[in-house]
């Protein structure tokens, strides 16, 4: 790869960092407490770790595994794409074994791309109550000469009860007034005047048009192929859990759902067979450290796509 331009920020690693990065990792041998995998990052493949993690102890399992599509990234995908018994088949592999993670008040969210979309709530619907559908524009698509753009993906949203998290207030996404209502005393009506302009806040819903896919010039940024923005993992892990607790992503890749859990004060497990989406892991965990800042999340809000807050320790810049 040659020079990147210098307002390039996405994130590498030196040969340097690799070696020491490498000495934070954990591969499981034998079944650990809890306390030995917390706010750690395993490098193994997932189905081999798992028989290793403690049971009843994941508040909130986010899972994002390889997409059924026909090309191939780091191990991820499948050449050629699955049917969708097949996709359903080994879905159902990897999480029924996961199912003694989870505590009674537990959250899932897994990711799917259209096609498989079915597939994996056909799957989910056996182990979980199945809540929503979130559909979420990831506005990199490519064009298509003879079918639609896909800009597209899902969030299946499910629990293992009644008894589950859901803080609604935390998640309210903060939009520009287009139509201003006032009184007829000519004051804002459900919205407030601010020296931007009018803004009000709105209840979460399941079409998400406010993520900006992380891109070369973002602090987020790395060379994982599929990485999720923060903001919307932010989202996920502020609505389906409390502060301290646990939560788990079996596919982990360069750490997104690690270093989200650990900006918002929640602890975390992932897990990851790539050695260098581990490592670039590991050094977003160390970065976090010195900035908590999450993009388009600021003050306690969401804000809509290209308004930009105040970019302070805690909040976020452009959405």
């Amino acid at each position: 790869m040659g020079p990147r331009a210098p307002r390039n920020r996405t994130i590498v690693l030196t040969d340097e960092e690799r070696e020491e990065l490498n000495r934070h990792l954990l591969t499981l041998k034998e079944r650990a407490e809890l306390g030995e995998i917390l706010d750690r990052t395993i490098h193994q493949d997932t189905i081999s770790a798992l028989e290793f993690l403690p049971s009843s102890c994941v508040d909130l399992l986010f899972i994002d595994p390889p997409y059924n599509i026909s090309k191939k990234f780091g191990g991820g995908g499948f050449s050629p794409r699955l049917g969708g018994e097949e996709y359903s088949a080994w879905m159902e592999g990897w999480l029924s074994r996961m199912l003694r993670l989870l505590k009674p008040t537990a959250s899932v969210y897994i990711c799917s791309e259209w096609f498989t979309s079915t597939s994996v709530y056909g799957v989910m619907e056996k182990h979980f109550i199945v809540r929503n559908r979130i559909t979420w524009e990831r506005e990199k698509g490519r064009g298509a000469r003879s079918n639609w753009k896909n800009n597209c993906e899902d969030i299946w949203f499910g629990t293992v009860s009644d008894d589950y998290t859901f803080n609604v207030r935390d998640v309210k996404l903060k939009r520009r007034v287009i139509a201003p209502y006032t009184t007829e005393e000519g004051e804002p009506k459900d919205w407030r005047r601010e020296k931007d302009g009018g803004f009000r806040l709105t209840h979460p819903s399941n079409i998400w048009t406010d993520l900006t896919v992380p891109f070369w010039s973002m602090a987020e940024n790395t060379d994982h192929p599929t990485q999720k923005p923060e903001k919307l993992l932010a989202r996920v892990i502020l609505a389906s859990s409390n502060p301290g607790d646990v939560v788990l992503d079996p596919f982990l890749g360069s750490g997104t759902t690690s270093v989200t859990a650990k900006k918002l004060g929640r602890r975390y497990v992932g897990i990851e067979r790539e050695l260098e989406y581990c490592l670039l892991a590991e050094k977003r965990l160390a970065m976090a450290e010195e900035d908590g800042r999450i993009q388009g999340y600021e003050d306690g809000l969401f804000w809509e796509r290209n308004v930009v807050g105040k970019m302070r320790v805690g909040g976020g810049c452009e959405g």
